[in-house]
């Protein structure tokens, strides 16, 4: 059987785009990714995610999720329309189904409270978050947000 998880790519811009309209490399380097580094195991960093309850759909999961990893409430964020990235990997043997949704911070300054399953965050610059990241697979979903994102400018 499967272990689903959800979880949010949750990003920030450093500053409010330029009139006029700024060009997608400028939106790409306005942007920061948080990510979360788990307190057990390899201690890898990752957006805040986690298996889905009975009764939960999936997009519920992923704000349960942000909430319990984050401190972070649905109304900080918005979640974007038109992003979905689901990917697929084994854990101990056993096939994971993980699917995250891109939410961007109301206020960049939001107060980030870890649960005991993190010891540490960052908001890092999409280079930086792919390479803290490790796994190829996060990796491209992080490129594919950012991607999404230069893309709507």
């Amino acid at each position: 059987m499967t272990v689903r998880a959800c979880g949010l790519i949750i990003f920030r811009k450093l500053r409010e785009a330029s009139t006029p309209p700024s060009s997608a490399a400028t939106v790409g380097n306005n942007i920061e990714y948080l990510l979360l580094q788990t307190s057990y195991g390899t201690h890898h960093w990752t957006p805040p995610k986690g298996h889905v309850d009975p009764g939960e759909d999936d997009l519920q999961t992923a704000l349960r999720e942000t909430q319990e990893e984050a401190g972070l409430d649905a109304s900080q964020f918005t979640v974007l329309e038109g992003f979905k990235k689901e990917l697929n990997y084994t854990v101990r043997g056993k096939p994971k189904t993980v699917i995250y949704w891109l939410a961007e911070m109301k206020d960049n300054h939001a107060e980030i409270r870890l649960s005991s399953e993190h010891q540490a965050f960052r908001w890092l610059a999409l280079k930086e978050a792919c390479e803290l990241s490790g796994y190829q697979d996060m990796q491209a979903a992080i490129r594919e947000a950012d991607q999404f994102l230069c893309s709507r400018a």
